[in-house]
C-alpha cells in the first residue's frame, strides 16, 4: 500500500507501522520478528501458480521495503518526522531535530485552558447545562433532543496567596460521549505576578504550568506550558496584553504546538456598550470574530456579533434582561452555513442553562452530501483498484487464518465472526440494508485478515494511533471520509461487539463488549 493522503486528523506516517503490524514504538527486536512472520507468508517460493506468485511477489516487496526503513535508525527517524517524501527527497537530520521532534509527537491539538477568574469569595460554585434540540431531526423521525453537556466548576480562596478550583464536565452527543475533570492551584507569587499549577483527566489529560507578570503600569505578559498526558506532546503560549486608554485594551497571543498560531485582539468596554474583535491566524485554519453589546437600561442589553473563517461563516443577534439581583435570561438568533438557530439562555447565581435549537434543515448538510457523492465518483476507480488488491492479499492469508479460526473454535478461544472496516456513518446502516451498492463501496469485510492476526493465546491487539487501512489485507474505502471497524466475535460461548475509531487501540476479548 502506497501513503495516501492522510486524514486531517489523523496522525502522519504510520503506514509502514500498520503494514508490519507494529506499533510506532516498537522495539528493534518487534520489527525484525514481524518481519519474518510476514516474509514467511509472502515468500514468492511458496508459490507455484503464476497469478498467486505475482501477488505474493508485490506484498513481499512492500513487506521488505517496510522493514528496510524501520530496522535502520536514521531512516526510521526520517520516516516518523518526513514520511516517504523526506526519505525520496534526501532530507537529513540536523540540529533542528530537537524542535522537529517535538512538533512531530503532538498528535492533537490541545485547548488552551482559560485564565482562572480571581475570586474575591472564600467560595464560588459555577456551572453551565446545556441541552441540544433539533426540529428537523424531529421531522425526520429521528430524537427531538440530540445532546447535552453539563459543566461545573468549585473555587475557593484557601489562604490569602492561593487559590484553588476544581471542575469537571460531561458531554453527550447523540451515541457518543466524553468527560473530563481538572484541578487548578493558583499562587500570587508577589502583587506583579502570579503562577497556575493545573492538571485534567479524560479527554484532555495533561499537566502545565501558567505565569503572568505586569511589565508595567499598563502592560502585562502570561506564559503558558503544558504536556499531555496521554501522548507527551508538549504546548508552549505566550500572551501579551496592553491598556490603551481606560476603556480600551488590546492583546497578541502566540501559541507553539501541534497546529501553531498567532491572535491579535482588542475590546472597548464603557458604561452602555462593549466591543470585542479577534483575528487568528493558523497552521492550518483562519478566523475572525466581533461582537457589539449595547444596553437599553440597567435591566435589558441587545447584542450583535459576527464569525467567519475557514471553518465558520455566522452572525447573531439577540438581546437579554434581568429579571432580579441574581436572575437573567437572554435569546439569541444565529444564521449561518450551518442553518438557522435559536438559543435560550437563563443564568441563576452563577448558575448557566442554555437550550439551543436548529430551527431549520441545515444547508451545509446537503453540502456534505453532495461532496461525498462527488467524492465517492471521483476516487470510484482508485478505490476498486486497492479493494482488489486488498482482496488478493486476504487470499493468500485464507489458509493460515482458517486454520486459526479452526483452533480457537475447538478451544472456545477468539472467533472473529464478522468484521467491516470503512466509512463511520455508513456501518450501521451498512449492516441494516443488507449492502447496498451505495453503502458497499465505502465498506470492505476484514474478517480473514483479522482472524489471521489472532495470537495463539487467543488475543488480538491493533494499535493505537496506526491507521488500520495500511493493515495487510485492508485498504481505504472511503478516501477523505471518516473510517471505523466494526467487528462482531465469540469467546468463551459469548457474543461481542465493539466499534472503534480508525487511530484507536483495539484489544479483545474484553468483557464490556459482551452483548
Amino acid at each position: 500500500m502506497n501513503e495516501e493522503e492522510e486524514d486531517v486528523a489523523g496522525p502522519p506516517h504510520r503506514e509502514l507501522y500498520a503494514l508490519l503490524h507494529v506499533a510506532p514504538d516498537a522495539s528493534d527486536e518487534e520489527i525484525r520478528r514481524a518481519y519474518r512472520q510476514w516474509a514467511q507468508v509472502y515468500h514468492p517460493d511458496k508459490y507455484q501458480d503464476l497469478h498467486m506468485k505475482e501477488v505474493a511477489t508485490q506484498n513481499f516487496q512492500r513487506i521488505c521495503e517496510a522493514y528496510e526503513i524501520l530496522s535502520d535508525e536514521t531512516k526510521r527517524q526520517i520516516y516518523d518526522i518526513y514520511g516517504m517524501e523526506g526519505l525520496t527527497s534526501g532530507l537529513e537530520l540536523g540540529p533542528r531535530l530537537s524542535k522537529v521532534e517535538e512538533i512531530k509527537e503532538e498528535l492533537e491539538r490541545l485547548r488552551r485552558m482559560k485564565e482562572q477568574e480571581k475570586s474575591l469569595s472564600q467560595f464560588r460554585p459555577s456551572g453551565t447545562i446545556m441541552t441540544e434540540l433539533s426540529v428537523p431531526h424531529f421531522l425526520d423521525g429521528d430524537s427531538f433532543v440530540r445532546g447535552m453537556q453539563m459543566a461545573s466548576q468549585f473555587q475557593s480562596q484557601i489562604s490569602k496567596k492561593n487559590t484553588l478550583a476544581l471542575g469537571g464536565n460531561l458531554a453527550v452527543s447523540e451515541n457518543a460521549g466524553g468527560r473530563a475533570a481538572s484541578l487548578v492551584l493558583g499562587h500570587q507569587i508577589s502583587p506583579a505576578a502570579s503562577a497556575e499549577f493545573m492538571v485534567s483527566f479524560g479527554l484532555q489529560a495533561l499537566v502545565g504550568v501558567q505565569t503572568t507578570r505586569h511589565l508595567s503600569q499598563h502592560s502585562s505578559a502570561t506564559m503558558g506550558l503544558a504536556m499531555s498526558l496521554q501522548d507527551g506532546s508538549i504546548n508552549l503560549s505566550n500572551a501579551w496584553t496592553r491598556q490603551f486608554s481606560e476603556t480600551a485594551n488590546g492583546n497578541i497571543q502566540l501559541v507553539l504546538g501541534p497546529e501553531s498560531s498567532i491572535a491579535v485582539g482588542w475590546q472597548k468596554r464603557e458604561e452602555k456598550m462593549s466591543a470585542a474583535g479577534e483575528l487568528k491566524l493558523g497552521t492550518s485554519s483562519f478566523g475572525a470574530s466581533a461582537h457589539y453589546t449595547r444596553r437599553f437600561s440597567s435591566k435589558s442589553h441587545g447584542r450583535i456579533a459576527g464569525r467567519f473563517g475557514s471553518t465558520a461563516l455566522e452572525v447573531e443577534v439577540g438581546g437579554g434582561r434581568k429579571l432580579s439581583n441574581f436572575s437573567t435570561v437572554r435569546m439569541l438568533y444565529t444564521i449561518g452555513i450551518q442553518g438557522i438557530f435559536w438559543k435560550f439562555e437563563w443564568r441563576r447565581g452563577g448558575q448557566k442553562i442554555v437550550v439551543p435549537k436548529f430551527v431549520v434543515k441545515p444547508y451545509l448538510l446537503k453540502r456534505e452530501k453532495q461532496k461525498a457523492l462527488e467524492n465517492l465518483d471521483k476516487t470510484s476507480a482508485q478505490v476498486q483498484e486497492a479493494t482488489a488488491a486488498a482482496q488478493r492479499a486476504q487470499k493468500l492469508l485464507e489458509n493460515v487464518a482458517n486454520r486459526k479460526r479452526n483452533k480457537q473454535m475447538e478451544v472456545g478461544g477468539l472467533v472473529i465472526t464478522e468484521a467491516k472496516y470503512g466509512n463511520l456513518k455508513n456501518l450501521k446502516r451498512y449492516d441494516q440494508s443488507g449492502g447496498v451498492t451505495e453503502l458497499a463501496s465505502q465498506v470492505i469485510d476484514v474478517t480473514l485478515p483479522l482472524n489471521f492476526l489472532v495470537t495463539d493465546s487467543g488475543q488480538l491487539k491493533l494499535h493505537e494511533g496506526v491507521k488500520k487501512s495500511g493493515i495487510m489485507g485492508f485498504c481505504d474505502p472511503c478516501p477523505g471520509e471518516p473510517k471505523g471497524l466494526r467487528l462482531e466475535y465469540t469467546y468463551a460461548g459469548s457474543r461481542y461487539e465493539v466499534t472503534v475509531d480508525d487511530y484507536a487501540e483495539l484489544f479483545i476479548p474484553r468483557e464490556d463488549h459482551r452483548i
